[in-house]
């Protein structure tokens, strides 16, 4: 398992976004690094937790809980093949674009270490919404993306640290649940029935996961 790139975005103005100054730190470029990564604060006030990283739409990204996206290059090869055209690392809007690990398939509060510092946690999968599709440039693009499901993981730093192209990655921890990232996203997305199951995942679940669970959980006497 390695990190194949670390990938920054800077504020572009394009005609797909709905931000209200019509910006977006999508386009993600790899860098050489060193990069720092630590928490960045509370949603809504706090950015990337990838320093040099652009977050424009903060009331839908960045903070603790979404401070890291990582993509495995995996499914970026999968997709290239779907749509029949080249997909660079960074071309999902994420920071870390990953080799030898099932992204989509870790678990909700599995650890990553990478390189010598850095640790990470599992907390959810990423949502499509209409600036990816405007990004991506493809028709039908946010339900093919949620059809697929292979979202992809946010994370939270555990432990702040610097990482680089290149840098070794590994499993630290994985809790004794099996809900998956691709799990949680099919419970907020298309299958909410799944929704009692994400509670077993307990705190490590991305916030308004845990929230929307628990409601579900209580109307539904799940």
């Amino acid at each position: 398992m390695k990190l194949l790139s670390v990938n920054l975005g800077h504020r572009k103005y394009v005609p797909y976004t709905d931000h209200p100054d019509g910006v977006t730190g999508i386009d993600k470029q790899p860098v050489d690094g060193p990069v720092r990564v630590a928490a960045p604060g509370l949603k809504g006030t706090g950015g990337s937790g990838v320093a040099g990283d652009e977050v424009c739409s903060l009331r839908h990204h960045g903070g603790d809980d979404q401070a890291v996206y990582a993509v495995a290059r995996e499914d970026l090869d999968d997709w290239e093949r779907e749509l029949g055209r080249p997909l660079a690392n960074g071309g999902f809007g994420e920071n870390l674009t990953t080799f030898g690990l099932d992204v989509s398939g870790a678990l909700i509060g599995e650890r990553w270490r990478i390189g010598a510092d850095l640790v990470l946690e599992v907390t959810s999968g990423r949502i499509p919404c209409l600036t990816f599709q405007g990004h991506v440039g493809e028709e039908r693009w946010v339900k093919r993306f949620t059809v697929k499901g292979a979202p992809g993981a946010y994370l939270r730093v555990i432990e702040p640290g610097e990482i680089r192209a290149g840098d070794a990655m590994e499993i630290i921890h994985r809790p004794g649940h099996d809900v998956t990232v691709a799990m949680q996203f099919r419970a907020v997305t298309t299958e909410r029935k799944l929704l009692p199951r994400l509670l077993a995942a307990g705190e490590a679940l991305h916030p308004e996961s845990l929230e929307a669970a628990r409601k579900y959980a209580a109307k539904n006497g799940a």
